[in-house]
């Protein structure tokens, strides 16, 4: 199936929140250079997202292979156990912001910029889940992105945008050769139907990080991942 692109997501700045955010009292010199600031960000932002059904032909110890493409992760393999179908997808602020954002040379000005894309990211976000659950009734899901923890490499991001095709062309998002994503302000990963809850902060130990959607449990891994004893002895055997 070709990738579903969304390219017209509607996005209005909530001013209030921004503000807040980078504690920028209204009253103050700082809100008014704020203010041009969004305007001029309102003005051209073109947030879009990208996703696909794609199915798993084989499953091994330590990863999937959909329709080709060999994702190597023993948690991505676990949590993938029951599931046949799968949305690789990615999401993003939008080339446009983020030639603008690089046009300011003031640090604090490039700080708010960031923010602003970052609002934009998550507006495409929101888009992309919306659709897919309107137009594929996966129930209940989680995702995982390559890099988030060491049981997913950053390198699997080749393995991913194989998947989601040319998205430079579709979406404006290209992969840089050490895997790190332009624009700056995009996400990718996979989205899958599940019956166990996952959040990939789980497993994460880094300790006061904003974006912490669960508290990490130091178990997790060695209760529902680890690879048996008997299973890896068995494997070697059959090499």
């Amino acid at each position: 199936m070709q990738p579903i692109i969304l390219n017209d997501i509607p996005f209005e700045l909530d001013t209030a929140r921004l503000m807040d955010s980078l504690h920028v009292a209204a009253d103050s010199d700082a809100a008014a250079e704020l203010h041009v600031l969004i305007e001029e960000a309102q003005a051209i932002a073109r947030p879009k997202a990208l996703y696909r059904v794609a199915y798993i032909s084989s499953k091994s110890n330590d990863g999937v292979v959909v329709e080709g493409v060999c994702l190597s992760s023993r948690v991505l393999r676990v949590n993938l156990e029951h599931a046949h179908r799968l949305f690789p997808y990615l999401a993003t602020c939008g080339t446009e912001l983020d030639d603008w954002s690089q046009t300011k040379e003031d640090v604090l000005l490039q700080y708010w910029a960031e923010e602003i894309k970052l609002m934009a990211l998550r507006a495409a976000q929101r888009a992309l889940n919306a659709h897919l659950m309107a137009h594929h009734a996966p129930g209940k899901t989680s995702t995982m992105s390559p890099g988030r923890v060491p049981y997913w490499p950053l390198t699997q991001q080749r393995q991913l945008f194989e998947l989601l095709g040319n998205t430079e062309d579709a979406i404006g998002v290209r992969l840089t050769g050490s895997c790190l994503m332009v624009p700056n302000k995009s996400i990718s990963g996979i989205r899958f139907p599940t019956e166990e809850s996952f959040e990939t902060c789980q497993l994460c130990p880094r300790e006061g990080c904003p974006g912490r959607k669960a508290p990490y449990d130091a178990g997790l891994y060695d209760r529902r991942y680890r690879l048996a004893s008997g299973q890896a002895a068995g494997n070697a055997r059959a090499e």
